[in-house]
């Protein structure tokens, strides 16, 4: 009997600690939750903004599924990129709960003599900011200067330079914080 209750008050013991020890998750177990915004698209033309935007995010997504710690919000507004308000930062952070928040540009080249004629290039610009509005990093990538590419879509390209944009601020982001870009 002392056999049975001495390995009964043992497993017990054990059964109320684990709880105690998911309970003391450290800060790099925490899931991480970014909020994107949609990006700015220069030059500002309504019939190119939509598959932008679905270019941005599918790459978005493509490279945060590979951070399990990491979640994605997408506010459907767009921020200008160069007047950026903390304030509103903070206002979206919190209402989404969200621990950081990036804007982002997508600049494209124009060629030629008409109004209407671009490029496939593409400069894919962004900044992160912490939940309190502070700028942490910014990035950019241009798809003709990195990669040299005169070929294919454009939709391609806005995926390369956000991939390129998103490695950028991953690299800063460790030399400035290293514990950061674990959580990041």
């Amino acid at each position: 009997m002392k056999k049975y209750l001495f390995h009964s008050t043992i497993f017990l013991a054990l059964l109320l600690s684990v709880p105690a020890v998911k309970a003391q998750k450290s800060d790099d177990d925490k899931i991480r939750k970014v909020l994107y915004f949609n990006p700015e698209v220069e030059p500002d033309i309504e019939e190119i903004e939509e598959p932008t935007n679905n270019a941005f995010f599918s790459s978005v997504s493509d490279i945060l599924s590979g951070y399990r710690k990491n979640k994605m919000l997408r506010a459907e507004i767009q921020i200008p990129f160069d007047e950026v308000d903390p304030k509103t930062i903070v206002e979206y952070c919190t209402n989404n709960d969200a621990d950081f928040a990036i804007v982002s540009k997508v600049k494209y080249f124009k060629v030629g003599i008409g109004r209407y004629v671009f490029s496939n290039q593409v400069v894919v610009s962004m900044k992160l900011f912490d939940e309190n509005g502070n700028l942490l990093t910014e990035s950019d990538y241009d798809t003709y200067r990195k990669n040299m590419r005169l070929l294919g879509s454009t939709e391609n390209s806005v995926k390369i330079g956000t991939n390129g944009a998103v490695k950028g601020i991953l690299k800063k982001l460790r030399k400035i914080k290293p514990s950061a870009e674990a959580g990041f």
